[in-house]
């Protein structure tokens, strides 16, 4: 149009006006999630007044999977818990595009790591654990969106971001120590390229790397071995020399580790680490990624 103005069409104004609408109730559910408004008052939201608006001028209320990925970002636990308790499936699905460009991966447990949100992580694997074997299973080892997480597990990015606590959670209720990431890496080759790269600060990578080696029996695979033996004078200052001849295959684990890998190994996934805590150990002999944990 003459003079850069452009006209819209009535159709169009009013469509703008709904998706202008949209964004501020959008936006005023997010904040009431924020603010850690009463489950209540935020399902009223979700369900009458938080619409938002979608590609080809379709407008929806929030779904429980959507609302539980606020409820992470913000750590709003008790609607976490709320949401997972009374839809378990749907809280647990993908979320439409607007809320994750990959539809192939179901981000919820990337984003409870991502942000070190323990607590609901703990939720959430709870309710993984009324899923199928198969389903429960393919969900924790899924790998994640490829533009925010590299294709990387819940695992991976556990490994990566250092969050033992998470890490301890995700391995005892069954994912993979094993699973490789979409360049073929192990976690615990990620988290060995990480000591290797910043050896500072080791306090939790070498908590991570207790954690994962508990879920690990047997000998270490032969990239790992090679991966070491390498650069021996570094690996062993790095690790020190009983664990690195433990990971070269030159002398056993010890005793305590062969103990507790027998021991995790013989617990249910289901009820991790709930009878984990049921145990008669000295708190001595607990995972040290799970010492602090406790149910709020």
């Amino acid at each position: 149009m003459p003079g850069g103005v452009h006209w819209r069409s009535a159709g169009d104004t009013a469509d703008y006006k709904s998706q202008k609408q949209c964004k501020n109730t959008s936006f005023a559910f997010y904040q009431a999630v924020r603010d850690l408004l009463p489950v209540w008052a935020l399902e009223d939201m979700r369900l009458m007044e938080a619409l938002h608006w979608e590609e080809g001028g379709r407008v929806s209320s929030y779904t429980p999977s959507e609302a539980l990925l606020y409820a992470l970002v913000h750590d709003h636990l008790p609607y976490a818990r709320y949401l997972l308790s009374h839809f378990p499936n749907d809280a647990l699905a993908v979320p439409s595009k607007n809320f994750s460009c990959c539809q192939s991966a179901a981000p919820h447990l990337t984003m409870a790591v991502r942000y070190d949100r323990a607590q609901i992580l703990r939720e959430i694997l709870t309710t993984l654990g009324t899923f199928p074997p198969g389903n429960r299973a393919a969900y924790l080892n899924r790998h994640g969106c490829q533009q925010i997480e590299l294709g990387k597990t819940p695992v991976h990015l556990a490994c990566e971001l250092q969050r033992a606590e998470c890490l301890a959670l995700l391995l005892g209720h069954g994912a993979c120590p094993y699973v490789t990431d979409c360049s073929g890496d192990t976690p615990l080759d990620c988290l060995l390229q990480l000591i290797r790269s910043s050896p500072q600060d080791m306090r939790f990578k070498r908590l991570c790397l207790d954690s994962l080696l508990l879920y690990m029996p047997g000998r270490m695979p032969p990239s790992i071995r090679h991966r070491l033996q390498e650069n021996q004078g570094a690996w062993q200052e790095l690790l020190g020399h009983k664990l690195y001849s433990w990971l070269t295959g030159s002398s056993p684990a010890s005793l305590f580790t062969l103990s507790m890998q027998s021991l995790l190994g013989a617990l249910p996934a289901t009820r991790f680490p709930e009878s984990l805590e049921e145990l008669p150990l000295p708190d001595f002999l607990r995972p040290l990624a799970l010492k602090k944990q406790s149910p709020k």
